[in-house]
């Protein structure tokens, strides 16, 4: 999902001693740790970040952090599948959910053995959601998580992947096990677009189901590196990911067109504004913007990574490594 923190995923939720409180604490000023995602929900904003740091807002001024999280792990992504319904992730594969528009969450999974980051969750309805992570970590629930699904994506492997692991299987069961643990590239992003679901990753993974995540097709490699954000449409589809790699396509072509950048700072996130530009969220607090098929960026002062980002009232609200901030933008 984001390049800076699942850098530091595996040091950040190992720094938690195994016997210290369950509860995220509550901390003064708890918008100016670190944050990693950021939704809408209602007419609210929540952002989730370190040590399992959930907090609310009206305005995107005034925040109030959660009441009950049972988990302090660095979680990773947040969706709500209306006002009051949302789920977050993060390390151990944690999952927490929320019935009440987050002001209290509960824990529904949380797999340390496993030592696997969440990196995004998708919620299509109150019951149809997906939670996918690093080693392709896939999960998926049809209740509204009291129960989720591990399922192993072998439609994604590379053929020459899938004839080892089939011998694997049949001559070695124990080595077959371990190896779908770690096979398959980091799953960074999963969205829910006009053509279905579209999964993006680690060496150049694009993948798309038509049918609910039941079946998954990749696409055809446009580039090796990984991919971190994606966004579409109803007539463009944009992807970005490491050094300010990005593609664009219009819906209706097959080719995608790799953007000249002269910005090298990796794109975690992409956002729509008014239907009439992107905005791709980047380290080293860059914003790119494209609109009519040109490239341009800004620099935020403070320099820090911007992870995520919602739009309320013509202002850009972000969850960054230092917090929220918050930019005016020009209608």
């Amino acid at each position: 999902m984001k390049y800076l923190v699942y850098a530091s995923l595996i040091i950040s939720g190992a720094s938690v001693a195994q016997d210290a409180p369950k509860n995220a604490i509550n901390v003064t000023h708890a918008d100016k740790t670190l944050l990693t995602d950021i939704t809408k929900a209602g007419s609210n904003i929540i952002a989730v970040g370190k040590h399992g740091t959930v907090i609310k807002s009206s305005d995107g001024a005034s925040w109030q952090q959660a009441q009950l999280v049972p988990t302090q792990v660095l979680l990773t992504a947040v969706d709500f599948s209306n006002e009051n319904n949302g789920w977050a992730c993060g390390h151990d594969a944690t999952i927490i959910n929320t019935t009440d528009g987050g002001v209290n969450w509960q824990l529904q999974q949380a797999l340390p053995e496993l030592d696997k980051p969440c990196l995004d969750i998708l919620f299509e309805d109150d019951l149809n959601g997906f939670m996918v992570g690093a080693y392709g970590m896939f999960y998926q629930t049809s209740d509204g998580g009291k129960h989720w699904q591990k399922r192993f994506l072998d439609s994604l492997l590379f053929s020459e992947d899938q004839d080892y692991l089939n011998d694997l299987k049949e001559n070695d069961p124990q080595g077959y096990e371990a190896e779908t643990a770690s096979i398959l590239p980091h799953f960074n992003r999963i969205e829910n677009t006009n053509d279905g679901l579209i999964l993006v990753g680690e060496m150049g993974l694009m993948a798309r189901s038509s049918d609910n995540g039941i079946t998954w097709q990749r696409i055809e490699e446009i580039y090796p590196g990984s991919f971190f954000g994606f966004n579409s449409d109803d007539t463009q589809e944009v992807v970005a990911g490491l050094r300010g790699n990005v593609f664009t396509k219009q819906r209706n072509e097959q080719d995608w067109q790799h953007l000249e950048n002269v910005k090298t700072a990796t794109v975690n996130s992409i956002i729509n504004y008014n239907n009439e530009q992107w905005l791709m969220l980047a380290n080293s607090g860059v914003i790119f913007h494209l609109k009519d098929g040109l490239l341009t960026h800004e620099q935020l002062a403070d320099g820090k990574a911007i992870l995520d980002g919602v739009i309320m009232d013509n202002k850009l609200i972000m969850a960054t490594e230092d917090g929220i901030k918050v930019k005016e933008l020009t209608p």
